[in-house]
């Protein structure tokens, strides 16, 4: 197992944990935080592929599945930002990580590959911490169920985008441009739902820009960019576990940095969805 390979993964997932406590403490709306989320890192993930050697075989004819990618993209990040800003930090983060599950599923309803016994096994339990989480949320705030809510959406948007970039990736688009791509086309997607919103979309001052610079270029271009890394030199299945550390690591900071307590209920609801998504993961081959 490489070293710099792991390093990479556990800093990637370190970076992605943050993004909650950016959006949090941003001074524009959820919408907007998240097109600057993808606008600022535009010019730094082409100004990267600028400097890296043309892939020797192209991808073949895919604007239609790039498209797709951004559509999913946008609205993973816009359900996100917006769970986040309505329920904890925890359950956001959680709740978006049921993508895995929803990959499985999907490749059962559309291409008929049966799961095996262990995911059905992992769905069940993720689904049982689901309920402890949301009956969590019954007393956090009154818009907690409606985050919990945008964060299984979140979910969904994210399987989407993950079953369209991997059949990009497997038409030979190369990884790195790829995100480029698809980053371009998430911000494009984006402003004129953040410009409708209604929400305040420019930062105050020079710290509100620096918060939206961290979230595109520590989380969004950093975090992503590290985890692609480490996946391409890694075992998909200890790669799987530990990307399971970014729920982790988010709650934490968010307790740490936001004073957001976790309740009991919340905890042990937490514990048993990513011990299901773990078990899905093991299953899912």
């Amino acid at each position: 197992m490489r070293i710099p390979a792991l390093a990479a993964l556990f800093c990637g997932a370190t970076f992605i944990a943050l993004s909650p406590i950016w959006v949090r403490v941003a001074d524009v709306g959820p919408t907007a935080s998240a097109f600057w989320r993808v606008a600022l890192a535009v010019p730094l993930l082409w100004g990267i592929v600028a400097f890296l050697p043309r892939p020797a075989v192209a991808a073949r004819r895919s604007g239609w599945l790039l498209a797709a990618a951004g559509i999913a993209f946008a609205g993973d990040l816009a359900f996100w930002h917006w769970s986040i800003q309505a329920t904890s930090v925890a359950n956001a983060t959680l709740l978006a990580n049921l993508s895995s599950i929803f990959v499985t599923l999907a490749a059962w309803l559309l291409w008929r590959q049966r799961p095996s016994g262990l995911f059905l096994v992992g769905l069940a339990l993720a689904l049982g911490g689901v309920a402890l989480l949301v009956r969590a949320s019954l007393g956090f705030s009154p818009t907690a169920l409606v985050g919990d809510a945008y964060g299984v959406v979140t979910a969904m948007f994210y399987a989407w985008y993950l079953l369209t970039v991997k059949t990009l990736r497997d038409r030979g688009a190369a990884t790195l441009r790829l995100m480029a791509v698809t980053t371009t086309l998430t911000a494009l997607v984006l402003l004129p739902l953040a410009l409708a919103s209604g929400e305040p979309l420019w930062p105050a001052d020079a710290r509100g820009w620096l918060i939206l610079l961290g979230l595109a270029w520590i989380t969004h271009a950093g975090g992503q960019g590290l985890i692609t890394f480490a996946l391409a030199h890694l075992p998909a299945a200890f790669s799987s576990v530990g990307l399971l550390l970014q729920p982790v690591l988010a709650a934490a900071f968010a307790w740490a940095l936001l004073t957001e307590p976790l309740a009991a209920l919340q905890i042990a609801g937490g514990a048993v969805v990513l011990a299901g998504i773990y078990l899905a993961r093991r299953g899912s081959g």
